[in-house]
């Protein structure tokens, strides 16, 4: 992989196996959204590039559980999990950058 922005998109296929996507986004052209689909009602979220879209929704895209709770807590404490370490290694490089900079006194 290089340093460049991508979107890897992985189909895996065996026979008598349930299939496998794997895809990772490594983008700032990153899209994410959530909503509510009011005709079923159902939340919904959504990453998207141009490359490649992941939904989640509810299970079976019915009415929610208590499974679907838990996976949302999940996500919610994920995205916190990630917020927190995108904001520390921001301002550590940020840090660093501005020490390279600065001029020996």
């Amino acid at each position: 992989m290089s340093d460049r922005p991508y979107t890897y998109v992985a189909l895996s296929l065996e026979p008598e196996s349930t299939p496998h996507v794997g895809v990772s986004f490594h983008t700032p052209a990153l899209s994410v959204r959530a909503g509510l689909l009011l005709g079923s009602p159902r939340p919904y979220l959504t990453f998207s590039s141009v490359e490649a879209n992941v939904h989640i929704s509810t299970t079976g895209a019915g009415p929610v559980t208590d499974a679907d709770l838990k996976i949302a807590r999940e996500i919610f404490h994920a995205a916190a999990r990630y917020l927190a370490d995108c904001e520390q290694l921001h301002a550590e490089q940020t840090a660093n950058d501005q020490d390279a900079t600065d001029p020996v006194t």
